[in-house]
């Protein structure tokens, strides 16, 4: 299938949902007013064309770190470029489309990568981020510097999801020299401390060549106790210099306990860690693991942390109770 043409289609589909397609993060609507928006369709449905889509731009952003940035209105109000990492068995597309656009509707210089996709036959339906984490945070490591080259900026923001949220940018942080390229982590649904996987982490491990030659290696390197969490977690959560912060929904089947994804601020720098439950400051969204990145209340969140003065011009989005993904 023509990869253009792909795109097509997914564009098409996405729009059903009504956060298919760019979500204006100023277009704010009166608390008795609110849209309702399905996330899990909108996930749903970009997943579903993930085999036509891997490799196409999100709306919005940049695939390619060697190319210019997409103008903003805002831009000189937002000078660090944002570098969307996407979660495991997923890519650019798939993840942020949503975010991406909204992102650059307010004016912030947007780049998305494809990483990680080795070590599974599900690379072929386009499933990415499954190898080795090391290796991926190489990746982030050669794709951040040749951003910072093209736009000439100092440092970027990096925002992910699930393991681009919390494992693999942390270990590019610690391991990899980002700490001196990045000035914030916004993590959502990360697995910073591991995940038992709602239980399926012990039977995974039982077959462990089994599930590394079916998933590739890195969903068990993320499960709690694993080798690299070890590795990754000693010494400390955090780098210094790095603002942290994870958004966390309690709908969460994949993270497990969802709570597994907070981190802990040193006692030399207690304002490095912001931990957000969503639910808490937005109760009614149902959104879980695999569709929090199609919240607007998490696009909104996002965007709040990316910069301090976007918290006062959003209320909570309505979320469709849909029977909520994991």
């Amino acid at each position: 299938m023509p990869q253009h043409f792909g795109t097509a289609v997914a564009a098409a589909v996405l729009s059903l949902a009504p956060l298919g397609s760019a979500v204006p993060a100023s277009a704010v609507q009166p608390a008795d007013h609110q849209p309702r928006h399905s996330t899990v369709l909108g996930a749903f449905a970009a997943t579903l064309l993930s085999p036509a889509t891997a490799n196409s731009r999100p709306p919005g952003a940049n695939t390619s770190p060697d190319r210019p940035c997409l103008p903003g209105a805002n831009l000189h109000d937002h000078p660090r470029p944002v570098v969307l990492i996407h979660g495991t068995a997923e890519n650019a597309y798939d993840n942020w489309n949503v975010l991406a656009p909204a992102l650059a509707n307010a004016g912030y210089c947007v780049y998305a990568l494809n990483y990680g996709a080795t070590g599974s036959p599900l690379n072929a339906l386009g499933a990415k981020a499954t190898g080795r984490i090391e290796d991926s945070a190489r990746e982030l490591a050669a794709y951040v510097d040749r951003v910072l080259r093209t736009t000439g900026a100092r440092k970027v923001d990096l925002v992910g999801h699930s393991q681009g949220a919390g494992p693999m940018p942390r270990q590019y942080l610690k391991f990899e020299g980002g700490a001196t390229k990045v000035h914030r982590l916004v993590g959502l649904a990360p697995d910073n401390h591991g995940t038992t996987l709602s239980g399926l982490d012990a039977p995974l491990k039982a077959v462990a060549p089994v599930t590394d030659a079916a998933l590739g290696p890195a969903p068990l390197q993320q499960v709690t106790g694993s080798p690299f969490q070890t590795a990754l977690n000693e010494g400390g959560d955090t780098v210094p210099g790095v603002k942290y912060t994870v958004l966390a929904t309690v709908y969460d089947k994949v993270v497990t306990p969802y709570t597994s994804g907070f981190l802990t601020a040193p006692p030399t720098d207690p304002g490095a860690v912001t931990n957000i439950t969503l639910q808490d400051v937005c109760p009614n969204d149902t959104s879980g693991h695999v569709d929090i990145s199609y919240s607007p209340n998490a696009v909104n969140l996002t965007l709040d942390a990316l910069d301090p003065t976007h918290r006062a011009t959003w209320n909570c989005t309505n979320v469709i109770p849909f029977p909520p993904l994991p």
